[in-house]
């Protein structure tokens, strides 16, 4: 029985909870954060403990724990897991800093335990048919891929802007499906009613010179989560929340079979097969660590009004 816990019940912590009360195989030891009633009722709901303090929850012997606090605190709260001898689910992004992002990948080599980053987008059963479909060559050689990934205001989200926590999604997934860098990055920006960038248009050069172009925004009245993938035999377009994948390939239009399931739970399957079978996370802490680094580019590129170019 693999012992986990999740450290921070917002949104997306409470939906690990839920995820990892429901697996076999998995005790939910405990959930911990600073809102006692949260935390409290969370525990309730999901049959197990509240901590207030994190650190009493990865004193309980855990094998693994999701981190899905604000950004600024991944790094000190994974690497006191670490230290505990807990392998760490982090959500994106990776961290506030690539500084940060590189030492908690030292971390995890030094205590010889697993470091996977939450881009559960790579767990979409859309995207996942994808991959399959252009590593097959059905599409021929990928020259663009183009996202849109847009919804209302965001008020949980505080430490950062839109670009490190929604563009930062399909930075990750572009680079998955080219399997390549993105090498340079422009990028615009502002905000509305967010202390830090709310909408952003961002255009990825990858290292095989293909392009990548990224809208974000927390203004659209309605969720939107699509992507357009051309190539020199045929075009894709993606709906990641139906979720489906529409093909074009000079015959009648196809729709990839996909398997109807629910990406947090494959993907915390994902993370739990990993920790019990020592395998290496098919997202490594470096994958974040480089959609992380983009990211920070396309900031500094909106911010300065020139292109970026990403350090290898």
């Amino acid at each position: 029985m693999m012992k986990v816990g999740v450290i921070g019940i917002g949104s997306m912590g409470t939906n690990h909870v839920r995820v990892y009360s429901q697996m076999p195989g998995v005790e939910l030891v405990g959930i911990a954060d600073p809102d006692r009633e949260k935390c409290e009722e969370a525990a309730k709901t999901y049959n197990t403990k509240a901590y207030i303090d994190y650190k009493d929850l990865l004193g309980q012997g855990l094998d693994g724990v999701s981190i899905a606090t604000p950004t600024t605190l991944h790094k000190d709260i994974a690497i006191e897991a670490m230290k505990q001898g807990a392998c760490v689910l982090v959500e994106k992004p990776i961290a506030d800093t690539v500084e940060n992002a590189e030492a908690m990948i030292r971390a995890a080599k030094e205590k010889e335990v697993k470091l996977m980053v939450g881009h559960i987008e790579r767990f979409n059963p859309a995207i996942i048919a994808l991959k399959k479909e252009i590593e097959k060559g059905k599409f021929g050689k990928i020259v663009s891929i183009s996202a849109t990934r847009v919804g209302p205001s965001a008020p949980r989200v505080r430490d950062v802007g839109i670009i490190l926590d929604l563009g930062v999604h399909d930075i990750d997934i572009m680079s998955h499906l080219y399997s390549e860098r993105v090498r340079e990055v422009f990028a615009t920006a502002g905000s509305v009613d967010h202390k830090l960038e709310d909408y952003a248009s961002i255009l990825l050069k990858f290292n095989n010179g293909n392009a990548g172009v990224i809208n974000t925004n927390w203004l659209t009245p309605h969720k939107m989560r699509k992507l357009s993938v051309t190539g020199t035999r045929g075009i894709a377009y993606v709906d990641n929340i139906k979720p489906s994948v529409e093909v074009y390939n000079g015959s009648p239009e196809i729709d990839l079979k996909i398997e109807k399931r629910e990406p947090l739970r494959t993907e915390l399957e994902h993370f739990v097969d990993c920790v019990e079978r020592d395998l290496e996370p098919s997202v490594s802490g470096e994958d974040g660590k480089e959609a992380l680094k983009v990211a920070l580019s396309a900031v500094e590129s909106y911010k300065s009004g020139r292109v970026v170019e990403v350090e290898p």
